[in-house]
């Protein structure tokens, strides 16, 4: 039985799989050099975490690292890589599944029809999907669906088979089944707005919404924006017996293309400085909206060091500070006043939940000490 424990983290390869190639990838040169230097001030980096003091090196075993991306001087659009590094059997190339930082990738194709004026945050799902007028989400609020305050009647527990997480994301790990169908059938718990729920539904859900309004499915919408950053690796995306992509989980691509969309989050911009993303959104998309999502308010077993804007995990109130975050480890942290983006992804063992939650701590402790080095020190 497929499960997150048991997914290949490094060039997945699942029966429903949908390739990716940008529009242009091909015979596109890499803006950034072929073999950067490694930065020497990351080797000075210590973390004060697991009851002592670690070194970078000992935290990367700890954490099972694949890879480690380190963008910095990001300005419109564009930015410095000054250190790349990846562990043995993983290079360059290699797809690295991003589990849930795909969530944060759909939250900037959302941020694209938003900044296109196509999908109103404030209209209810129905608006959008009709087909899930009858469920626990019909009347919720896009925004609401955003922001993982729907009030359905979900839970996320992907170390029970049976659970509807476990149901839902089978469907696109094995290509077989419908999350649409099960989707249909979520009722309600609470109030939008009420509780904070962390979910995966919620995800397809507003990918549902995010195709209805702007026309395009979600590989179509991932390519062009995949093409607007100038990614050049292969990528692949996760989908179920209907060819509908796991949106909350499904992207695998190279470490400098995950890099690529933190370098978008800084200020919305391609590298060609053409706005994709408005002020408007990044806000939207970083800042907890309410006091019970704000960073240390979210349940602890999720984190004690992050909140939860729009499909984003903020560090502090005002979502300067923020990281995507994905399932075993995956990370792409995004520091936009020192202007840093920082990968690293890390398939920990998920089986034990008290090793997971060490090994998330330490992710949460590493990723600013990382930006930090990267912002304060002199160029290679």
């Amino acid at each position: 039985m497929t499960s997150v424990a048991s997914l290949a983290f490094v060039d997945p390869e699942l029966p429903g799989q949908v390739a990716l190639r940008p529009r242009a990838a091909e015979g596109r040169r890499d803006a950034w050099p072929v073999h950067p230097p490694r930065l020497d001030a990351l080797a000075d980096v210590v973390i004060a975490g697991a009851g002592r003091i670690l070194t970078l090196d000992e935290v990367l075993a700890m954490l099972h690292w694949t890879s480690l991306v380190v963008v910095r001087d990001v300005h419109d659009g564009r930015g410095e890589l000054v250190h790349e590094a990846f562990a043995e059997g993983v290079g360059p190339d290699s797809r690295l599944l991003g589990a849930s930082m795909t969530k944060s990738v759909l939250a900037q194709l959302v941020g694209l029809a938003v900044t296109r004026g196509a999908l109103d945050l404030a209209a209810p799902v129905s608006a959008y999907v009709p087909e899930l007028a009858r469920s626990g989400y019909g009347d919720v609020p896009v925004f609401d669906v955003l922001r993982m305050t729907s009030g359905v009647d979900w839970i996320e527990d992907h170390r029970d088979p049976d659970g509807p997480a476990s149901r839902l994301v089978r469907c696109s790990f094995t290509g077989a089944g419908s999350m649409r169908d099960q989707l249909r059938e979520v009722g309600r718990r609470c109030g939008p707005g009420e509780r904070w729920e962390y979910s995966t539904a919620d995800s397809q859900v507003l990918d549902w919404v995010r195709e209805r309004a702007s026309g395009q499915a979600f590989a179509e919408a991932l390519a062009g924006l995949f093409d607007d950053l100038g990614c050049t690796g292969p990528t692949t995306i996760a989908a179920d017996g209907e060819a509908v992509a796991l949106a909350g989980g499904g992207v695998a691509a190279t470490a400098r293309d995950w890099a690529r969309l933190g370098v978008l989050q800084v200020d919305g911009l391609a590298p060609d400085g053409r706005r994709l993303l408005s002020d408007e959104w990044l806000d939207v998309a970083g800042r907890p909206s309410l006091p019970f999502t704000r960073p240390g308010r979210l349940p602890s077993s999720i984190t004690t060091h992050a909140g939860f804007g729009g499909h984003w995990w903020p560090l502090e109130d005002t979502g300067r500070r923020l990281t995507a975050d994905g399932s075993r480890g995956q990370f792409t942290y995004v520091d936009r006043d020192a202007r840093v983006v920082v990968t690293l992804t890390c398939p920990w063992p998920h089986a034990d939940d008290k090793v997971d939650r060490q090994c998330r701590d330490l992710a949460y402790l590493t990723l600013p000490a990382l930006a930090r080095a990267a912002a304060g020190s002199p160029g290679p």
